[in-house]
């Protein structure tokens, strides 16, 4: 129906069914015309300090931009900063008497007070979910307001995950460290996702029943409260545009609201011919709701969602009514120094690496994370498996009140991802109480009563739809593959560095963190040199193996992405495929192979060569590829062309290894190509380093240019070259880095000058609203320094 004639059909219902009577008042200020929400983004000029106690303060105050951390770390963490921090915002407040005024924040570690004009108007517990201040009745019109945040990143046994910093396996950095908005709507208006105690309440809900290629049907569910002092009566009209830019609208009947009241408003919709999301084609609706008094919009809101089908049985997990192995990883939010305050725009990076490397799942461990993560994973194709905060710890009372709240929380958050997948509500490795296990899968079945509602969890309880063990909690050789409980799907959410690193001695990490088998364990950093890399390799490449031979497993995920640091160690846990600065590991090819080369010709398709040859490199080399047969090269001579190798450790694989035996090194060109049905589809060559000469910068865009409306970080990293470009991975100067830019919101954050590791120095750069050119300058001694502009 075009909008023209729709609109007036509405304002003939409106007629209909309100007559004359004026639902706008002009003494609130609002008039009778189409009140538009307002949302804008509150992070920049809060002013900030910690404090060393709760009266004293640590040092002055400073104008800060969120999202933003407390302190910044050095890139091991062995003595994170925890305590009270303060931050003040003033803001000029001039609205309408009877104008909504709200904060949301996505994310406070862990604990906010916040008051406005000196009123304590919220507490909040718990760093990793979102909450809502209503500010309204604390305004002070026509003059500057104020507001305050108390945060309190303190040990704090009720707030989940519960655990000592001291005795965590990861750590939560302090801070505002997730966006801030402030929104500013009609007083009858949609509600935020987390609403009240209400159940499936609160926000926009999109849900399909049915889901075919020719059509899918379902509902969509919008939260409206009445907030004024009048009975209101309104519509819906409800609009999805399919990617190709085809729109469907949906008009609900009349409905009447009293003062005060709320009301879920539910219309039945049907999608003809949906384009379905999937990982190899993630389509994205873009859905519009707006709220309509007489012709009038007052109110409006947008979500972004997927139309898919998934079903969980013991066969497997189907997607579209096609079977699907679940191949993924873990992931920490952690970037170095900063911690958790990272950009929507570094989130969206680690999203594009963990597809790149080839994965189609991701488990977030062990907490929700950032909403641009999953809206990430809504438009790359990545599967999720979200998860409530939690990791060996539990106690009863308050901490178990409040680990409930986390999942309506998550759920009401998350509900309209098509990515989200599995609901982990279960704590990692903790010893729930089966009360606490019945009662979770409850929570969550309330929040999302729907078929293709599956819950998780690491303990084999029949509350949970999917039983998420990690590989290490049962026992060599077999592991988990002869599980045969009826009718019981796995999928295993830990393997391949655990049962390497302790030989499976079970949870007490901490009693292990100091012992290191460098020819068994995973925990390798990329400056650990190409032997112990390979060995990592090995390791997930065995376990993977491994793990397909489980006749009930439908997918698993390694830990883990990228190296991170721990409460109680004092170096990184560096079992990361890619290291802390996310540069690739070896491991990180092994995984892109698994993937099939689709595309046309085979775009693809990979071959990588895992070795730096130099001349105490292994003359057996290991090349990783999809391809059908392989050749290698050195100094342009066939060394031989083959099949990859099944073995003990490749048996179950796609794609097995290639093999090939060097009789000698020769310095000089290694040069793999791969071939499918005859034809070479892609190549990769590397050659014997020569002495350092030079310099090569380069900024980690990873599909996602920085952002000139908002903070940003990237990483930076100069490469040592010899004289010749290529790269020298024994190299370990010691790098400056210089930036220089008329904007003083871009900086240099890290170690500088840092000492390169396996042959490349890593720096964050930080940005605000940025605006180039922004010239970066590495130098090392006895190197050609080199320069790079950003515009």
């Amino acid at each position: 129906m075009d909008r023209s004639v729709k609109l007036w059909v509405l304002a003939c219902l409106s007629f209909i069914f309100f007559g004359c009577e004026s639902l706008y008042r002009a003494e609130n200020g609002l008039g009778q015309q189409d009140y538009q929400r307002v949302t804008q983004n509150f992070g920049s000029d809060w002013q900030f300090q910690r404090l060393k106690d709760s009266a004293a303060a640590e040092a002055a105050w400073q104008t800060v931009f969120i999202p933003h951390t407390v302190k910044i770390e050095p890139l091991v963490v062995n003595d994170q900063w925890q305590g009270i921090s303060l931050y003040r915002k003033d803001f000029e407040v001039q609205k309408p008497a009877a104008e909504k005024w709200f904060f949301q924040f996505e994310g406070v570690m862990q604990e906010a007070r916040v008051k406005i004009n000196d009123s304590l108007v919220k507490i909040h517990k718990g760093g990793y979910l979102p909450f809502t201040v209503d500010a309204t009745d604390h305004l002070i019109n026509n003059t500057v307001n104020q507001i305050e945040v108390e945060v309190r990143n303190v040990d704090n046994s009720v707030i989940p995950p519960g655990k000592p910093l001291k005795d965590l396996d990861f750590n939560y950095y302090g801070g505002i460290y997730r966006d801030v908005f402030l929104v500013k709507t009609h007083p009858l208006h949609i509600t935020n996702a987390v609403h009240a105690d209400k159940v499936n309440s609160g926000g926009i809900l999109v849900h399909f029943d049915e889901v075919t290629k020719a059509g899918a049907k379902g509902f969509v569910k919008t939260h409206i409260l009445n907030d004024s002092e009048e009975k209101r009566k309104i519509s819906l009209v409800t609009e999805f545009r399919s990617p190709g830019g085809r729109t469907y609208s949906f008009i609900s009947d009349p409905v009447s609201i009293k003062p005060g009241e709320d009301k879920a408003i539910e219309q039945k919709i049907n999608i003809e011919e949906p384009e379905l999301w999937s990982p190899d084609t993630p389509h994205l609706y873009q859905v519009s709701v707006q709220v309509l008094e007489d012709e009038n919009v007052i109110d409006s809101r947008q979500v972004t969602t997927g139309i898919r089908k998934i079903e969980l049985t013991a066969e497997g997990f189907y997607l579209n009514g096609e079977k699907l192995f679940l191949n993924g990883t873990n992931r920490h939010q952690e970037y170095p120094y900063v911690g958790y305050a990272i950009s929507n725009e570094a989130n969206y990076r680690d999203a594009y690496k963990i597809k790149d490397a080839g994965f189609n799942f991701v488990r977030l461990s062990h907490y929700p994370q950032d909403p641009a993560f999953l809206q990430a994973c809504d438009e790359l194709g990545l599967l999720v498996m979200n998860a409530i905060p939690g990791w060996q710890y539990y106690e009863e009372g308050e901490f178990v009140e409040n680990a409930l709240q986390d999942i309506k929380d998550m759920a009401r958050r998350d509900r309209n991802h098509p990515s989200v997948v599995f609901w982990e509500n279960s704590l990692n490795e903790s010893a729930m109480t089966e009360e606490f296990m019945i009662r979770a899968n409850q929570v969550l079945k309330e929040e999302l009563p729907y078929p293709d509602t599956f819950s998780a969890g690491w303990i084999d309880h029949p509350s949970y739809d999917l039983f998420i063990p990690a590989r290490q909690h049962s026992k060599p050789p077999a592991y988990w593959n002869e599980y045969d409980k009826p009718n019981r799907p796995i999928l295993i959410a830990e393997y391949g560095d655990w049962e390497y690193y302790a030989q499976n001695a079970g949870f007490n990490q901490k009693a292990f963190e100091d012992l290191q088998e460098e020819e068994r364990t995973s925990r390798q950093l990329r400056g650990y040199g190409e032997k112990r890399l390979l060995q990592q390799a090995l390791n997930f490449q065995e376990a993977a193996n491994s793990n397909l031979k489980g006749a009930q497993t439908i997918g698993m995920a390694n830990w883990l992405m990228f190296d991170y640091n721990r409460g109680y160690a004092d170096n990184l846990e560096a079992s990361g495929i890619a290291d802390i600065f996310r540069i690739p590991k070896i491991s990180y090819y092994f995984y892109q192979s698994q993937k099939e080369p689709a595309g046309d010709p085979f775009s693809e398709a990979m071959v990588f060569i895992a070795s730096y040859w130099q001349p105490d490199s292994a003359k057996k080399i290991t090349v990783f590829s999809n391809a059908q047969e392989v050749a290698l090269y050195l100094n342009n001579k066939l060394i031989e062309k083959k099949l990859p190798k099944r073995d003990q450790f490749s048996s179950e694989l796609a794609h097995p290894p290639f093999y090939f035996e060097v009789p000698e090194f020769e310095p000089g060109q290694l040069r793999a190509v791969g071939y499918i049905d005859g034809q070479e589809v892609a190549s990769h060559s590397i050659f014997t380093p020569g002495e350092p000469a030079k310099i090569e910068l380069s900024v980690d865009l990873s599909g996602k240019p920085i952002s000139r409306r908002s903070p940003d970080v990237v990483f930076v990293y100069a490469k040592v070259l010899d004289k010749d470009g290529n790269p020298v991975p024994s190299a370990t100067p010691q790098v400056r880095f210089t930036v220089r830019t008329a904007n003083q919101n871009t900086v240099l954050i890290g170690e500088n000058p840092v000492q390169a590791e396996a042959g490349i120095a890593s720096i964050l750069l930080r940005t605000k609203e940025f605006e180039g050119p922004v010239v970066i300058e590495a130098e090392a001694e006895g190197l050609q320094k080199n320069t790079i502009t950003l515009n």
